[in-house]
Protein backbone atom coordinates (compact mmCIF):
# COMPACT_ATOMS: atom_id res chain seq x y z
CA UNK A 1 0.00 0.00 0.00
CA UNK A 2 0.73 3.58 -0.89
CA UNK A 3 1.89 5.90 1.53
CA UNK A 4 0.58 9.52 1.59
CA UNK A 5 3.85 11.09 0.28
CA UNK A 6 2.81 9.06 -2.87
CA UNK A 7 6.25 6.57 -2.18
CA UNK A 8 5.47 3.10 -1.54
CA UNK A 9 8.96 1.65 -1.18
CA UNK A 10 8.61 3.12 2.36
CA UNK A 11 6.22 0.79 3.40
CA UNK A 12 7.76 -2.20 2.15
CA UNK A 13 10.76 -1.61 4.73
CA UNK A 14 9.41 -2.09 8.03
CA UNK A 15 10.12 1.15 10.13
CA UNK A 16 11.96 0.52 14.17
CA UNK A 17 11.64 4.14 15.25
CA UNK A 18 10.07 7.15 14.12
CA UNK A 19 13.40 8.89 13.55
CA UNK A 20 14.87 6.99 11.05
CA UNK A 21 12.33 7.42 8.52
CA UNK A 22 11.96 11.33 9.48
CA UNK A 23 15.42 12.06 7.34
CA UNK A 24 14.69 10.28 4.69
CA UNK A 25 10.92 11.73 4.90
CA UNK A 26 12.50 15.12 4.96
CA UNK A 27 14.73 14.37 1.74
CA UNK A 28 11.97 13.18 -0.39
CA UNK A 29 9.65 16.62 1.16
CA UNK A 30 12.52 18.68 -0.11
CA UNK A 31 13.51 16.71 -3.61
CA UNK A 32 9.95 17.03 -3.99
CA UNK A 33 9.91 20.54 -2.97
CA UNK A 34 12.87 21.68 -5.68
CA UNK A 35 11.08 19.96 -8.17
CA UNK A 36 8.12 21.73 -7.68
CA UNK A 37 10.53 24.93 -7.57
CA UNK A 38 11.89 23.96 -10.49
CA UNK A 39 8.44 23.34 -12.61
CA UNK A 40 7.55 27.02 -11.33
CA UNK A 41 11.01 28.28 -13.00
CA UNK A 42 10.38 26.32 -16.16
CA UNK A 43 6.51 27.26 -16.22
CA UNK A 44 7.71 30.98 -15.21
CA UNK A 45 10.78 30.89 -18.53
CA UNK A 46 7.83 29.54 -21.26
CA UNK A 47 5.50 31.76 -20.13
CA UNK A 48 8.04 34.46 -20.50
CA UNK A 49 9.27 32.64 -23.83
CA UNK A 50 5.48 33.09 -25.18
CA UNK A 51 5.15 36.18 -23.87
CA UNK A 52 8.04 37.28 -26.01
CA UNK A 53 6.68 35.63 -28.70
CA UNK A 54 3.68 37.38 -28.73
CA UNK A 55 5.20 41.17 -28.39
CA UNK A 56 7.07 39.62 -31.41
CA UNK A 57 4.22 38.56 -33.17
CA UNK A 58 2.09 41.80 -32.53
CA UNK A 59 5.36 44.14 -33.60
CA UNK A 60 5.30 42.45 -36.86
CA UNK A 61 1.81 43.09 -37.48
CA UNK A 62 1.97 46.73 -36.51
CA UNK A 63 5.69 46.94 -39.11
CA UNK A 64 3.41 44.84 -41.46
CA UNK A 65 0.55 46.95 -41.61
CA UNK A 66 2.56 50.30 -41.43
CA UNK A 67 4.30 48.91 -45.00
CA UNK A 68 0.94 48.01 -46.29
CA UNK A 69 -0.49 51.59 -45.98
CA UNK A 70 2.95 52.90 -47.35
CA UNK A 71 2.41 50.48 -50.96
CA UNK A 72 -1.25 51.50 -50.47
CA UNK A 73 -0.54 55.13 -50.83
CA UNK A 74 1.81 54.75 -53.42
CA UNK A 75 -0.23 52.39 -55.25
CA UNK A 76 -3.00 55.65 -55.04
CA UNK A 77 -0.49 57.95 -56.01
CA UNK A 78 0.95 55.81 -58.92
CA UNK A 79 -2.53 55.09 -59.81
CA UNK A 80 -3.25 59.45 -59.91
CA UNK A 81 0.37 59.67 -61.95
CA UNK A 82 -1.22 57.32 -64.28
CA UNK A 83 -4.76 58.58 -64.78
CA UNK A 84 -3.13 62.11 -65.09
CA UNK A 85 -0.80 60.99 -67.85
CA UNK A 86 -3.29 59.29 -70.01
CA UNK A 87 -5.72 62.80 -69.65
CA UNK A 88 -2.50 64.39 -70.63
CA UNK A 89 -1.84 61.87 -73.57
CA UNK A 90 -5.38 62.17 -75.07
CA UNK A 91 -5.30 66.31 -75.05
CA UNK A 92 -1.79 65.90 -76.54
CA UNK A 93 -3.39 63.28 -79.53
CA UNK A 94 -6.44 65.68 -79.60
CA UNK A 95 -3.74 68.56 -80.12
CA UNK A 96 -1.70 66.63 -82.51
CA UNK A 97 -4.84 66.01 -84.85
CA UNK A 98 -6.09 69.79 -84.56
CA UNK A 99 -2.72 70.80 -85.27
CA UNK A 100 -2.36 68.49 -88.52
CA UNK A 101 -6.15 69.22 -90.20
CA UNK A 102 -4.48 72.82 -89.35
CA UNK A 103 -1.74 72.17 -91.28
CA UNK A 104 -3.22 70.78 -94.28
CA UNK A 105 -5.76 73.43 -94.77
CA UNK A 106 -2.76 75.70 -94.09
CA UNK A 107 -0.95 73.73 -96.89
CA UNK A 108 -4.27 73.65 -99.11
CA UNK A 109 -4.22 77.56 -98.82
CA UNK A 110 -0.96 78.03 -99.68
CA UNK A 111 -1.20 75.59 -102.69
CA UNK A 112 -3.97 77.70 -103.73
CA UNK A 113 -2.59 80.62 -104.15
CA UNK A 114 0.43 79.44 -105.65
CA UNK A 115 -1.42 77.83 -108.67
CA UNK A 116 -3.08 81.08 -108.37
CA UNK A 117 0.05 82.50 -109.04
CA UNK A 118 1.63 80.09 -111.68
CA UNK A 119 3.81 78.57 -109.52
CA UNK A 120 4.18 74.60 -108.64
CA UNK A 121 4.91 73.51 -105.24
CA UNK A 122 8.04 72.28 -105.85
CA UNK A 123 8.94 76.26 -106.59
CA UNK A 124 9.37 75.54 -110.21
CA UNK A 125 7.89 77.89 -112.58
CA UNK A 126 7.54 81.33 -110.03
CA UNK A 127 6.78 84.51 -111.22
CA UNK A 128 9.40 86.54 -110.10
CA UNK A 129 7.46 89.67 -110.76
CA UNK A 130 4.77 88.67 -108.56
CA UNK A 131 3.87 91.22 -105.55
CA UNK A 132 2.85 88.43 -103.76
CA UNK A 133 6.15 86.24 -103.93
CA UNK A 134 8.35 88.26 -101.47
CA UNK A 135 5.61 88.58 -99.26
CA UNK A 136 4.94 84.49 -98.90
CA UNK A 137 8.48 83.59 -99.44
CA UNK A 138 10.05 85.67 -96.72
CA UNK A 139 10.18 83.53 -93.77
CA UNK A 140 9.49 87.03 -91.25
CA UNK A 141 5.90 86.83 -92.75
CA UNK A 142 5.15 83.52 -92.18
CA UNK A 143 3.96 83.88 -88.21
CA UNK A 144 2.04 80.46 -88.82
CA UNK A 145 5.31 78.95 -89.10
CA UNK A 146 7.61 80.77 -87.61
CA UNK A 147 5.66 80.64 -83.82
CA UNK A 148 3.64 77.67 -82.09
CA UNK A 149 0.00 77.52 -82.50
CA UNK A 150 -1.55 77.38 -79.29
CA UNK A 151 -4.60 75.57 -77.79
CA UNK A 152 -6.25 75.37 -74.49
CA UNK A 153 -7.05 71.95 -73.51
CA UNK A 154 -10.76 72.84 -72.69
CA UNK A 155 -11.18 73.29 -76.74
CA UNK A 156 -10.92 69.24 -76.71
CA UNK A 157 -13.24 67.14 -75.85
CA UNK A 158 -11.86 63.76 -75.44
CA UNK A 159 -13.64 60.63 -74.79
Amino acid sequence: MASSNGNSSSTAQPQNSGSEGEPQQRRMDQRKRKRMESNRESARRSRMRKQKHLDDLTSQVTRLLKENNQILTGITVATQHLANAESENSVLRAQVTELSHRLDSLNEILNSIYQSNGVSETGQGLDLGSPYDSFFMSPTNLGCVSRPIMAASDVFHCR
